[in-house]
């Protein structure tokens, strides 16, 4: 069924607007602020060690700014009309293409731990892959919608767009970054889906997807390092190599037990496991706050991914197929990277660096995340406001 033949009805529309005008745009709001206060605890219990005083923490300060460049951007998505995206989507996702290639320039990008991903702005260092993210479900929602007509077609449907999905794909495995890669072309795929792209057409991209991946950790040594530390990760030959952080992820998460050993009191995070306040930061959650608030957490992005979903359902009800693909894009992207930040810190899935959204320290991935909490914002703005009888 393809995204313009949803069964609609007028007793649906009716329902929707009965359910509280703000409701939707409170309960939104409340859970995202949730998320980023509980990331705030979480990452300042892992920085503070010798800077117990949050306003002198250099990461703390660094994390605050993120929250203000984010809610600036999540302020200006908020204004700024869906059809301006709509109309613009191509441009904006060759826009943020362009900004890939600059990390690559000697004085504008940033190189760190052997990678290009950043843009050098003076104040503040933009990792451009949390961009793309964003623009990437921008430009495919844009594509499913103008192309409706096509999208059960390989050549007329998937070639085309998936020829301009080429260039950020090539740039991010060029900086290398395989995690936002994954997660960019697992976004870009799911919108297309939710567009309307066929079972068959979806199911071989996917596996041309996987295909790839598999070609890329098999052929880079490193990788096929650590992807056999996954699998083994206590064997004598990775525990203090390339398993090293998966296991001690592990031991983290094991601590934790029902209810935690309590906030400040990781053990794991004095300098045993790397990056515990960026891609690692659910070990802590987990031996700090134990099951419980690991519970608690999946709950709330639970709610996140639900209002997301909802707010694209109306808005596909209202036929504003851009903005309600917009807004489902969002919440699957969303999805996606928890699912793959928790499968790593769990061991599920090989390790690999992504942020769990919100939660972890990262002043591009918090802003970027506001800006597309924004756009959901203004999604629902305008389905509100359409069903108070309004012209948008």
């Amino acid at each position: 069924m393809g995204l313009f033949h949803s069964n609609t009805g007028e007793h649906d529309l009716l329902r929707d607007k009965g359910q509280g005008g703000i409701s939707l745009h409170a309960n939104l709001i409340l859970t995202v602020f949730a998320l980023i206060a509980f990331g705030t605890v979480m990452v300042y219990s892992v920085v503070s060690s010798g800077n117990t005083v949050l306003w002198q923490n250099p990461y703390m300060q660094k994390h605050f700014l993120g929250v203000v460049l984010g809610l600036v951007a999540l302020y200006a998505a908020l204004k700024i009309p869906m059809s301006f995206w709509f109309k613009h989507s191509e441009k904006i996702f060759w826009g943020s293409a362009l900004l890939l290639l600059l990390v690559f320039l000697p004085v504008v990008g940033h190189h760190a731990k052997g990678a290009a991903r950043w843009v050098n702005l003076g104040f503040f260092k933009l990792q451009v892959s949390e961009l793309v993210k964003v623009t990437v479900i921008m430009m495919a929602a844009g594509y499913a919608v103008r192309r409706q007509d096509h999208m059960h077609s390989m050549s007329r449907g998937l070639f085309p767009v998936l020829m301009k999905m080429c260039v950020p794909m090539g740039l991010l495995i060029c900086q290398p970054d395989l995690g936002a890669t994954v997660v960019v072309a697992a976004s870009f795929l799911g919108v297309l889906f939710l567009g309307g792209l066929s079972w068959g057409i979806f199911i071989s991209a996917g596996g041309v997807a996987v295909v790839g991946v598999a070609y890329m950790i098999w052929s880079t040594p490193w990788r096929l390092q650590r992807f056999f530390a996954y699998l083994h990760p206590w064997d004598a030959d990775y525990v203090l190599g390339k398993g090293y952080q998966l296991t001690h992820s592990l031991i983290a998460i094991g601590r934790g037990e029902i209810g935690g050993v309590g906030l400040g009191q990781s053990i794991e995070k004095q300098s045993y496991l790397p990056e515990a306040h960026t891609d690692f930061i659910f070990a802590v959650i987990g031996e700090e706050t134990g099951f419980l608030g690991t519970v608690v957490l999946l709950f709330l992005f639970y709610w996140l991914i639900r209002y997301a979903f909802e707010i694209g359902r109306q808005s596909i009800k209202l036929e504003r197929f851009f903005p309600g693909l917009l807004a489902q894009g969002i919440g699957f992207w969303l999805g996606c990277q928890m699912c793959f930040n928790l499968g790593v810190a769990s061991g599920s899935l090989p390790t690999k660096g992504l942020t769990l959204p919100f939660i972890s320290y990262g002043g591009s991935a918090m802003m970027c995340g506001l800006f597309a909490i924004g756009l959901l914002l203004r999604v629902d703005y305008e389905n509100k406001y359409l069903m108070r009888g309004g012209q948008v």
